[in-house]
């Protein structure tokens, strides 16, 4: 199945991508400040945004505003603008081992995509070609692995703090979103992440409400994280609450055929077509969130399952 495989009514022609970064934003309190890539299509108005949040994997560059570059160029140049953060997590920035909240900083991701929430004036303002072309009311974020992590909090997911406390990051701006390979519940962790990552223990996806696409591979056993198998990365879809659809990758792990970079040594599952399946089909649930009347999430169902080879299964809830 590759992208031919796809109607060309879905999106249209692609557009040519403007990318630029570092698009910097000062940030009061942070160790540093907030660097962004910025890309979106050359042409077009009232353009919604993806944030789009990085994992952890075992490559520098791409956990920073560096990576991705198969989902953000596709995205852009069918209709999103895509701002990347790198986060206080990213091992580009060489931070302190003891920095608060290292070294995972899950609560500053979240407050990473506030930020800029809160700024989009000024990272219009510092990519002129952008001025008055974004839709502030049209806002998603997506986030793979560590990223869903951060994704599945901003979209309504709760979890217990160290003091005992819990922490609610839901942020009303942003309407839908898209989870790739994230974290799954937290009594199903290995010992070691239990005891590493305390956070990753208590999430409660029953207040995760905001519409969202979980993306998950067949094959990501992810044995370093979880005693549960590829399941748990199907939990964001399972224990949350609708509407919620849900998109299973036949036979992919955790890179889901190379979405993180272009030919990435750490992808084990390197498939172009999965890629391109992920590309598609996240667009499209994307774009028919947006635009209610927008035929492109059936349509790319549709494709995926007319297939003689599907690549993967869609349910929805």
């Amino acid at each position: 199945m590759s992208e031919s495989t796809y109607p060309a009514d879905i999106f249209g022609s692609p557009t040519p991508v403007l990318s630029v970064s570092p698009v910097v934003l000062s940030a009061p309190g942070r160790p540093v400040d907030l660097q962004l890539r910025v890309s979106a299509p050359l042409t077009g108005s009232d353009l919604p945004i993806i944030l789009l949040s990085h994992g952890q994997g075992h490559s520098n560059n791409l956990s920073s505003l560096n990576g991705y570059a198969p989902l953000v160029n596709f995205w852009a140049a069918h209709g999103f603008v895509v701002i990347q953060p790198t986060h206080l997590s990213s091992t580009t920035l060489s931070l302190d081992p003891n920095t608060p909240g290292a070294p995972m900083h899950w609560r500053s991701r979240a407050e990473d995509m506030r930020h800029i929430l809160d700024q989009l004036d000024a990272i219009e303002a510092a990519v002129p070609q952008l001025g008055g072309r974004l839709d502030h009311g049209k806002v998603a974020v997506a986030g793979h692995s560590m990223g869903g992590h951060t994704a599945s909090l901003l979209l309504g997911a709760r979890l217990i703090d160290a003091d005992g406390t819990e922490v609610n990051l839901i942020e009303p701006r942003i309407t839908a979103g898209v989870l790739l390979a994230a974290p799954g519940r937290g009594d199903a962790l290995t010992e070691s992440i239990a005891q590493n990552y305390p956070f990753l223990s208590t999430p409660d996806f029953s207040t995760m409400t905001t519409p969202a696409l979980v993306v998950a591979g067949e094959k990501d056993a992810s044995a370093h994280l979880t005693v549960a198998g590829p399941d748990w990365h199907s939990d964001p879809y399972f224990l949350a609450p609708g509407p919620k659809s849900l998109l299973t990758l036949f036979d992919a792990e955790h890179g889901l055929g190379g979405i993180s970079g272009y030919d990435v040594a750490e992808t084990t599952d390197e498939n172009p077509a999965r890629v391109a399946a992920v590309q598609h089909l996240t667009s499209a649930y994307l774009r028919t969130e947006f635009y209610p009347g927008d035929t492109a999430w059936q349509a790319a169902r549709d494709a995926l399952t007319g297939s003689s080879d599907p690549l993967g299964r869609v349910e929805s809830k």
